[in-house]
């Protein structure tokens, strides 16, 4: 499991932290010095702490369990769009719709009438409408795929999150904590790492930054999810097999009926 070097993270900007006037105190253990009044993020224990996190998502990744991934800030958006569909992992990067997961009942049934709504524009239903009835029911379905789309496919609750911006995205946060859903994210220096279970100390206000660090992440998932494969394929091979030996025990048996 390849881990960006600190190296590759100084010139990604991962060790710019907050001005030192909004810091959290619970980060103090991450931080490695203070520079003209921002704090700098030691590099070291971003890299322990990232590769802790990126076990954990590829040992979920290989049990098949899904990660949900949070982040709608501008900087964040494009790269957990691209990063989490590489590895088929369901994202919000829109807008966080409040009780999603601890009213998720009701978020899958917005889902549902996403699909009843496609269903009537194949089953010729929407050809009965009026003009204005389609309109709404059209400016009705873009809302849902833009605010739901990302997570048509999530028909149970994540096993877990991954957040980018943790003071940003509270609301996630406190539902995964009422749910005890594990928790994952970069944690900035105005943040309490405490509030997470997988904290991973870094600057989440540069694109580059969260680009390698979702990268890594997401490069874990995606060895996890290949190692499932390789293990289902191992699986299948014995009963392939058996079917090979029975397939050639029959054959055999042919040809001895055939010579009597």
């Amino acid at each position: 499991m390849a881990q960006p070097s600190v190296q590759e993270m100084l010139e990604s900007g991962v060790h710019f932290g907050h001005l030192k006037r909004k810091w959290n105190p619970a980060m103090a253990p991450y931080i490695f010095m203070e520079k003209n009044g921002t704090h700098i993020i030691d590099l070291n224990k971003t890299s322990a702490k990232l590769e802790e996190a990126c076990k954990a998502a590829k040992s979920m990744a290989k049990a098949g369990k899904k990660i949900l991934f949070v982040a709608t800030k501008k900087q964040a958006q494009g790269i957990i769009a691209r990063e989490a569909s590489r590895v088929n992992m369901p994202y919000v990067t829109e807008r966080w719709p409040g009780g999603m997961l601890t009213n998720f009942a009701t978020i899958r049934k917005a889902i549902r009438k996403m699909d009843a709504i496609d269903k009537m524009a194949t089953d010729g239903t929407f050809e009965t409408m009026s003009k204005r009835e389609r309109l709404m029911i059209t400016r009705q379905r873009e809302k849902l795929e833009r605010d739901l789309g990302s997570i048509r496919d999530l028909t149970r609750l994540p096993s877990a999150l991954f957040v980018v911006d943790i003071v940003k995205e509270d609301i996630a946060v406190n539902e995964a904590h009422k749910l005890n859903i594990p928790t994952l994210a970069m944690v900035d220096t105005n943040a309490n790492p405490k509030d997470v279970d997988f904290a991973i100390p870094a600057n989440d206000d540069a694109a580059r930054s969260i680009e390698l660090v979702v990268k890594a992440l997401t490069d874990a998932i995606a060895e996890g999810l290949a190692e499932r494969k390789s293990a289902k394929v191992k699986d299948d091979e014995p009963a392939e097999e058996a079917e090979e030996v029975k397939a050639s025990a029959k054959a055999i048996v042919a040809e001895d009926e055939d010579e009597d």
